[in-house]
């Protein structure tokens, strides 16, 4: 196997590392840029370029078994597969279908009314000692945004995203036992499958009703619509990842913020560095930590033969703090003012995460009305609680601030 120091690591189901994997990812960048976990027999990158490199070559490391590794090991859930654990050129086919109802045009035409929430939810804290940056603000507005596109009723909001959030999370000491995964998913899967129906009958104006009347070529050639299981598996896609990596996005800007409070100064007084803000906390703290691939064919990295049929793991969340692509400032310090020439925060190639406009909006818009509204907070870090999902999302589920 690899000549990797003994004594280094990086376990993605080791749940003491997940509120700071950064050292262990550190010294797997420079002591072993190929490593294996022998426990859970998968290789891994951690440099930006590597991981660069097996994300956009969906040949050699195929997404065809799963996106994650818990998923590579287990059978995918009906209502969980579809358009993530494909590969082209079935993958394009769905992903474009996926592209006609998500558009650019979709999600600016939406940006007044993201705003509209946040500025209600923070307008109701007003004059507060406090409060939960994200179950009182954070996690609350990607729920209202993706409900109100989708055509989630109102009443059903907060229990899909308390199933959301529930779904990822991963029991520890028992990462691969996907029951309750199966338990969460399949109750949502029920959830959507009725709406699905119902919008067979009785169309309105939401992406559901787009999803399952509209008509596309499928890659028989045949020109179809959805069946009803396609339309489920779309819609609890957008559900979730409309959720979940965005909620996990303001847990870390709340907290990021909070531990570097000179740059949220140069927010405040300057709040056209935002977007640029936005990209950098992603750098620097992404909610997605890993991906995983199968490999198709032998392959070598840093002499070391990786075998067809191994899993690689690209640690992108490692990549964002490379000094080899990150010059300049120290890539372990935030610096909105950072110029970012490209993360891999969203993903890359082939399975780039096609909401990532939609989350870089609202990402803006949480911290421009929170920012206007509350300029600076603490956090009470004794009763912050981290969320764990296995070696996917990372991030908190509780982050209560104060002020003054």
């Amino acid at each position: 196997m690899t000549d990797q120091p003994s004594d280094l690591s990086w376990d993605p189901y080791d749940y003491a590392l997940h509120a700071d994997s950064h050292p262990t990812w550190r010294r797997l960048r420079e002591e072993a840029p190929i490593y294996y976990n022998e426990e859970w027999d998968f290789w891994a990158v951690s440099r930006f370029d590597d991981v660069a490199r097996v994300l956009v070559d969906w040949r050699t490391y195929s997404s065809d078994r799963g996106p994650i590794l818990e998923v590579i090991r287990s059978p995918m859930n009906d209502y969980a597969d579809g358009i993530i654990s494909e590969d082209p050129p079935l993958h394009d086919v769905h992903r474009h279908l996926l592209s006609r109802v998500f558009t650019p045009k979709a999600v600016s035409r939406i940006e007044d009314r993201v705003r509209s929430y946040a500025r209600r939810l923070l307008d109701d804290l007003r004059g507060s000692s406090g409060f939960d940056f994200l179950e009182d603000y954070g996690s609350r507005i990607p729920a209202l945004v993706i409900a109100a596109m989708l055509g989630t009723p109102d009443d059903d909001v907060e229990e899909i995203r308390h199933l959301s959030a529930a779904q990822v999370e991963v029991p520890e000491g028992a990462p691969l036992d996907r029951s309750h995964f199966e338990e969460i998913t399949n109750r949502i899967g029920a959830y959507y499958m009725g709406h699905v129906l119902a919008r067979r009958k009785d169309p309105t104006d939401d992406i559901m009703s787009t999803l399952v009347t509209m008509e596309f070529t499928d890659e028989k050639g045949e020109t179809r619509p959805l069946t009803d299981l396609e339309a489920c598996q779309y819609i609890g896609l957008l559900s979730s990842a409309g959720n979940d990596t965005t909620a996990r996005f303001a847990g870390w800007a709340g907290a990021t913020l909070a531990r570097f409070p000179d740059q949220r100064a140069k927010l405040v007084e300057h709040p056209e560095l935002i977007p640029n803000a936005v990209e950098e906390i992603l750098r620097f703290e992404p909610p997605s930590m890993c991906l995983g691939r199968v490999v198709t064919e032998d392959v070598v990295w840093y002499d070391q033969l990786v075998p067809e049929g191994s899993v690689m793991v690209p640690i992108h969340a490692s990549a964002g703090r490379d000094q080899r692509h990150y010059t300049g400032t120290d890539p372990d310090v935030l610096d909105v003012e950072r110029k970012i020439d490209k993360i891999l925060s969203f993903g890359f190639g082939v399975h780039v995460c096609l909401g990532a406009p939609l989350a870089r909006m609202e990402a803006r818009i949480m911290l421009e009305e929170m920012l206007e509204r509350f300029p600076e907070w603490d956090v009470v870090w004794d009763e912050t609680e981290i969320v764990h999902t296995g070696s996917s999302l990372r991030g908190y589920s509780k982050l209560p601030i104060t002020f003054g």
